[in-house]
């Protein structure tokens, strides 16, 4: 009996001590919005890009962890996931869904659900996709950030010109399962046309048949290789690096996190600023805005980087034209 009243007495003081603390101490509420977020591949990949998605959430108010939650869903570079885990955030009844760094990612969301917002971040034209009706009113439920690397090819083919003036052949790495595969193929093959060049295709959907596209590029002697934006090339940066100076092949990307993985030179919009101007879109709908309202938003300025470092160990000399225009050389 004592031990029992001496419980009782012991639980009050708790109650009483709980009380007397002040609010700020006290736990915070549980977050009362939930977003969705679908990517292609993996969250260690695009860890710096998911830092600038939720800064931009942060400048319109909105903090993962204090007055929002955000549940993410990879695909791990399996874009035939995607539908299923687009489908998963829709059952949960999320109130926005944004997709980043690939097209098939906003297309399985799209297809999941034409009421709850969706906020993309892709490399393509969207209104080539279906994804919305037109670039200033994009009508329905999506809307989001294009930053048009896909449609850079032709940019891209012109400076790699540059380091091998002699080249008749390029190379262009494509991941087959990507939406965006044949029209990138058909822009390069134009692209190439326009320069008097020819163009040889590999392709590789997972990690694995990256060392096999290399070795098709080596047997035909392409000069240099375009790598198109692709979310699974994103994740394999550091391989891709690796395999283009081990084989000597100068290489050009769509986004600088490739240059400072040892990529030789990229060439695109910036991408941290396309993840941050997304988080601010899903913000302002979560306010109370209205996505067939909102511009799909456009790169204003490309970017191109190179690495010095890179260069020397190819052996190449960087043009002076081209060192003039860059807007960063990583020594």
């Amino acid at each position: 009996m004592a031990s029992h009243i001496e419980r009782r007495k012991f639980l009050a003081t708790l109650g009483s001590a709980a009380a007397a603390r002040p609010l700020a101490a006290r736990p915070q509420q549980l977050p009362s919005r939930v977003i969705g977020f679908l990517h292609p591949s993996s969250a260690e990949a695009y860890a710096s890009l998911m830092l600038a998605f939720r800064q931009g959430l942060d400048e319109v108010g909105y903090v993962e962890g204090r007055n929002l939650i955000i549940e993410y869903r990879w695909a791990d570079d399996h874009n035939d996931r995607l539908p299923a885990l687009a489908a998963e955030l829709v059952g949960q009844r999320v109130s926005v869904i944004a997709t980043a760094n690939a097209t098939a990612a906003a297309l399985a969301a799209k297809a999941a659900t034409s009421t709850i917002p969706i906020v993309f971040t892709i490399g393509a034209d969207p209104v080539q996709f279906g994804l919305v009706a037109s670039l200033n009113r994009p009508g329905g439920n999506v809307t989001g950030v294009s930053f048009l690397s896909n449609l850079l090819v032709a940019k891209q083919l012109g400076l790699l010109q540059e380091f091998v003036p002699a080249a008749s052949e390029f190379g262009l790495l494509v991941n087959p399962s990507n939406p965006n595969a044949e029209s990138d193929t058909r822009h390069a093959k134009v692209a190439a046309d326009s320069l008097g060049r020819k163009i040889h295709v590999v392709y590789a959907s997972t990690e694995r048949d990256l060392g096999t596209a290399f070795a098709a590029l080596i047997e035909r002697r392409v000069a240099a290789l375009v790598v198109v934006p692709d979310a699974l090339f994103v994740g394999q940066r550091e391989q891709l690096a690796t395999l283009a100076a081990r084989h000597a092949i100068p290489t050009i990307y769509s986004n600088r996190v490739y240059a400072d993985a040892g990529g030789l030179m990229s060439c695109g919009a910036n991408q941290l600023d396309a993840y941050r101007q997304a988080g601010i879109y899903v913000g302002r709908i979560l306010s109370g805005e209205k996505p067939a309202d909102l511009p799909v938003i456009q790169p204003t300025k490309f970017e191109l980087v190179i690495n010095l470092k890179t260069a020397k160990a190819l052996n190449l000399q960087v043009p002076d034209k081209l060192l003039a225009i860059a807007d960063e050389v990583i020594e």
